[in-house]
């Protein structure tokens, strides 16, 4: 270690010197010290308010189908539901296929739905899908238990009939017909992988949190129902009243 002294002062002189210049290099230690504390302050304080700021949501691009009632039968197979009349025309004209079964609660007023592949569907995807037609028509909104069901090909649908021309969201069946005779009306609601999902009460596939659902003279109105499952989910409540039956609704937590 080296000392440089000043020939002109004395001791007391040089140790005065060196006693100023250990003063200032404390102030400028601490003056350090303080702006590394403050930083690190302000870093925090900016860590904290990117926190706090709402996640942006990745939007995900929805698949066809998410427009209609939709599920995924316990086998993997894809049924699809119309919304309304005008559904119910675009997807018997536009999505269903010759290997398609058609499906529809034997009651005035109901989805059209179809089971893709239904040609080659196990008994048990038929019946998953005739409970999703039976819960999805006027019988929900009636408050009853059960409902026929009738099941057909493609080629039994017509749009046209001796006479005149059947009505939006309607079709005229030729021929012999599949039935599912007293269909118990059934659905269950949850967390799937990417999104709330509603299946036919009968699937073995599991959901999330999920809750049965029943028709019921006595149960909640749609609206009320989708506000307290919106809360179960944290899912957006007009998104639920999309996929919800029409009518008053009882439940059963899984």
């Amino acid at each position: 270690m080296e000392i440089e002294l000043d020939y002109t002062k004395d001791v007391h002189g040089n140790a005065a010197r060196y006693y100023e210049k250990a003063k200032e290099a404390r102030k400028k230690r601490e003056g350090l010290e303080k702006a590394i504390k403050e930083t690190e302050k302000e870093i925090e304080k900016a860590k904290e308010k990117q926190e706090s700021k709402p996640k942006m949501k990745v939007k995900r691009e929805k698949k066809y189908y998410e427009k209609f009632h939709w599920f995924f039968t316990s086998e993997g197979k894809l049924v699809i539901g119309g919304k309304n009349a005008q559904q119910n025309d675009l997807l018997v004209s536009r999505h269903m296929e010759d290997n398609d079964l058609f499906f529809h609660a034997d009651i005035q007023g109901g989805s059209a739905v179809v089971l893709k592949e239904g040609i080659k569907a196990s008994k048990e995807e038929k019946l998953e899908a005739a409970q999703f037609a039976a819960s999805f028509s006027n019988a929900w909104k009636n408050g009853n238990a059960a409902v026929d069901v009738y099941a057909v090909r493609r080629s039994q649908l017509a749009k046209h009939i001796s006479g005149g021309y059947v009505g939006a969201g309607g079709f005229a069946i030729q021929g012999e017909r599949e039935w599912f005779k007293g269909t118990a009306l059934g659905l269950k609601i949850g967390k799937g992988k990417e999104m709330v999902e509603i299946l036919p009460e009968k699937s073995n596939r599991s959901l999330d949190a999920g809750v049965h659902l029943f028709p019921a003279a006595t149960g909640k109105e749609k609206g009320s129902l989708a506000k307290s499952l919106a809360k179960r989910f944290n899912a957006d409540v007009d998104e639920l009243l999309q996929i919800l039956p029409s009518g008053k609704t009882k439940t059963r937590i899984s």
